[in-house]
């Protein structure tokens, strides 16, 4: 059973939601990749258990032609070679800012998407990383409920 949302964000403090809203625009319009971003975003939600946003961002892939296999592979995405170098770093990167707590980034993840990633672009997805992390501390701090 879930529990019922503890307050409706939107409504409570609209400028916020704006706020976030702007961010999530623009990382979505920063010029990577979108189905690279559907992956950090949904890896993200995964690790923070975030019902919501992994619903949300699961169907949004699957729009976008992501096929189930990568999508249930996406939490043992090392041990297969389905997905690309560059989808790879991404998601090593977005691992190791999602869980700083087990690592505080470290060096190899950063090589990682240095490899695969020019700067303004390690910039774009580091920050598409910190939206997707509040977004899910907002969504499972509130209790956002996933739509049927």
């Amino acid at each position: 059973m879930t529990a019922p949302p503890r307050i409706e964000f939107g409504k409570a403090s609209p400028e916020t939601y704006a706020a976030m809203l702007s961010l999530s625009k623009y990382t979505n319009e920063c010029g990577l990749e979108a189905s690279l971003l559907e992956l950090v975003k949904t890896r993200a939600s995964q690790i923070n258990g975030c019902a919501y946003c992994l619903q949300m961002h699961t169907r949004d892939a699957r729009k976008m032609g992501e096929t189930e296999e990568r999508l249930h592979m996406l939490p043992a995405w090392r041990e297969t070679a389905i997905y690309t170098p560059r989808e790879r770093a991404a998601l090593a990167w977005t691992e190791a800012l999602t869980l700083l707590t087990e690592g505080h980034a470290p060096d190899a993840d950063y090589e990682l998407v240095r490899a695969q990633f020019n700067e303004a672009e390690i910039a774009k997805l580091t920050l598409a990383v910190a939206v997707i992390n509040s977004w899910n501390r907002i969504a499972v701090g509130l209790r956002f409920v996933p739509k049927p």
